[in-house]
């Protein structure tokens, strides 16, 4: 925890601060969970809501891009609010509006009203999401902040694998809308928790002013930054490389391989594994390896699992276990890189963490949409056309960090090995 500061109000008195912080975690990455739980819970219902609605496979992929969409162009506005109002007013505002537009999702007669409210959902979901890494980063310094991270996104990491199967478990109690309704009343209990242990981390004399154009400001202030763009747009490449298989997950676990609605759990429990092995790996790696360090290696497991992967569906096809094996080896590479880099993101601009924070969401976000929309639909006829499309994106990524590296690395290799000194147990 940052030296000078107190330790995270909210919290039981005389916690220690090994305690609050535990706790802190556990309750961010539930507020994390919201963003995956909307977009991988409805997949095991996509077989039915065609049938119901009478729309094709195409089309269906609009409630992914839709929401995705939505999310990425409210991503900018959610941490410059939470820089001029606060980080808890954001938050709660964003869950209520969630659980209401999950309601009427769950109320939709038509695709065109549920994705209009599947629009809503994803303008709201970002305020959790993306508040709840910059709450880290008021609270905790250097290397804690980086395992404080890796411990969320350890816990979020889970949530895609958790996500499908709650959706099937769902469909086998009630018909499609019972998801919707389980989103809904999903936000409301994470509003609560909110609400009732979660901290303000941004007092009212660190905030900005509450205005259009000072914020509009400061997001273009951090977009203009070289050494932001190019951090951001690697890890947003690298992490393409795995996405494109979530975003066509429905295609590619029902159409390629051939497997039910209940099957899901077949690509993301392998994957989602190896974003929490990842995760850990970063959190026990923290104070031991700079920065650079870290997500090079990290980046290079991820570009030799691609190859892999390329050749377990060259010579094996769309059969099972080979399938999925090259996308779980990806995902630990950037289960290492993501919280390392989030952090390092948050440290280019300490005095407006939040509009750091949305920036760097919204890259992965309005590019994971376009996958979702335009390139998926291009790239699942086959197992292996996916693979080959899942390299080159990872290919790219690397290239990337590797120009970072040789034009603007020096002082990221720098702030990653401070340590910052202990504060003494609350009494």
């Amino acid at each position: 925890m940052t030296a000078g500061r107190e330790a995270p109000g909210g919290f039981p008195a005389g916690a220690s601060r090994r305690h609050a912080g535990l706790l802190l975690t556990l309750v961010l990455a539930s507020m994390s969970m919201l963003g995956p739980f909307s977009i991988d819970t409805p997949f095991p219902a996509f077989a039915q809501m065609r049938s119901e609605f009478g729309v094709g496979v195409d089309e269906m992929q609009l409630v992914v891009s839709a929401y995705m969409l939505a999310f990425a162009v409210m991503t900018p506005f959610h941490g410059p609010l939470s820089d001029a109002i606060g980080r808890k007013p954001v938050i709660i505002g964003a869950l209520v509006s969630y659980a209401v537009a999950s309601v009427a999702c769950a109320l939709a007669p038509n695709l065109q009203v549920l994705l209009v409210f599947r629009v809503l959902q994803g303008l709201s979901a970002g305020g959790s999401t993306i508040i709840g890494r910059t709450i880290i980063r008021d609270l905790f310094d250097g290397v804690e902040a980086q395992r404080v991270m890796s411990h969320v996104m350890m816990i979020f990491g889970l949530a895609p694998a958790v996500a499908p199967v709650v959706g099937g478990l769902l469909l086998g109690v009630g018909p499609w809308p019972t998801i919707f309704w389980f989103m809904g009343i999903f936000a409301v209990i994470v509003a609560v928790i909110v609400l009732v242990t979660v901290p303000e981390t941004h007092p009212p004399e660190r905030r900005r002013p509450l205005r259009l154009c000072p914020m509009l400001r400061d997001v273009a202030t951090v977009a203009r930054s070289g050494r932001f763009e190019r951090m951001s747009w690697a890890i947003t490449l690298v992490f393409a490389g795995q996405f494109i298989y979530i975003g066509g997950a429905a295609i590619f676990v029902v159409d390629l391989l051939g497997k039910g609605e209940g099957d899901f759990w077949m690509l993301f429990v392998p994957m989602i594994s190896g974003v929490v092995l990842g995760s850990w790996i970063s959190g026990r790696m923290a104070g031991r390896i700079s920065t650079n360090r870290l997500v090079a290696g990290a980046f290079a497991f991820s570009l030799a699992a691609a190859l892999v992967n390329v050749g377990l569906t060259a010579a094996f096809g769309p059969v099972l276990p080979w399938a999925v094996i090259g996308q779980s080896l990806i995902a630990i590479g950037t289960g290492v890189a993501f919280p390392t880099i989030q952090v390092a993101l948050l440290d280019v601009f300490p005095e407006m963490r939040g509009a750091a924070a949305s920036v760097a969401g919204v890259m992965p976000l309005a590019t994971n949409a376009v996958i979702a929309a335009v390139l998926t639909p291009l790239v699942t006829d086959s197992v292996l056309t996916l693979a080959v499309t899942s390299l080159v994106l990872i290919v790219l990524g690397c290239l990337l960090w590797a120009w970072h590296l040789s034009v603007g690395g020096r002082g990221l290799r720098r702030r990653a090995v401070r340590v910052d000194p202990p504060l003494p147990d609350p009494a």
